[in-house]
């Protein structure tokens, strides 16, 4: 039986952008396990935040390990820069990168973890292939793009998917989570198998921040 921590992964996209340096203040005052930092392109998701710049400056003021996830098309061409920014973590997606396989080693090359997501309407049956070479595989629990959204329930079934094909193929990746995380959904996720949980507007709207990371590990 694979031995289970919940982490917990507070998302930088629900932070004020102009009072970055307290946020990542905020995160680090807490016991939260790492920072999840969304690049978002304005082109493979509707949205624009930021890029290797923030990362770099981010990684001056922590030493909580940066997951940036790249919801960008063509992650490949970019994914370099922000390894060399201080990302500890580069997560990509599978739906925007056509040789998925290489870039996975290449990451892995450079002595960085890597995850894949996906996002609702990709089956997690496309990762068959690919699961072994993971460190991480990221359920959207949302449409990815904007923080607030309401969790999509259906994304248990794709965790515990995810939790029986770890089992299957005898691998040790983690099962991330993003997207409404909360403390209702955050018992359903725990559940379903997730390691760990990425929560945005719910950790940076709670007045007891600690409070709200001791409950979403023991939901």
């Amino acid at each position: 039986m694979r031995p289970r921590k919940i982490r917990i992964s507070p998302s930088i996209l629900s932070a004020d952008f102009t009072r970055i340096h307290e946020a990542v203040y905020a995160i680090g005052r807490t016991s939260a396990d790492m920072i999840h930092c969304d690049v978002m392109d304005g082109v493979f998701v509707p949205n624009l935040t930021f890029g290797p710049k923030m990362i770099a400056d981010m990684r001056s003021q922590t030493s909580l390990p940066l997951d940036v996830h790249l919801m960008v098309e063509h992650p490949e061409s970019c994914w370099r820069d922000y390894a060399d920014a201080g990302a500890d973590i580069i997560t990509f997606h599978l739906e925007a990168c056509r040789h998925a396989h290489r870039l996975i080693q290449a990451i892995k090359d450079a002595n960085i973890k890597v995850g894949i997501s996906l996002v609702p309407s990709t089956p997690v049956s496309h990762l068959s292939e690919i699961l072994k070479d993971l460190d991480q595989v990221l359920v959207m629990s949302v449409n990815p793009g904007f923080g607030g959204q309401m969790f999509i329930q259906a994304s248990t079934d794709r965790i515990f998917q995810l939790c029986q094909l770890r089992k299957n193929l005898a691998t040790n990746f983690d099962i991330s989570v993003d997207g409404g995380i909360n403390l209702e959904t955050a018992s359903l996720v725990n559940r379903a198998g997730a390691d760990i949980l990425v929560t945005g507007n719910a950790f940076f709207s709670a007045t007891d921040k600690e409070h709200l990371i001791a409950g979403l590990r023991k939901a």
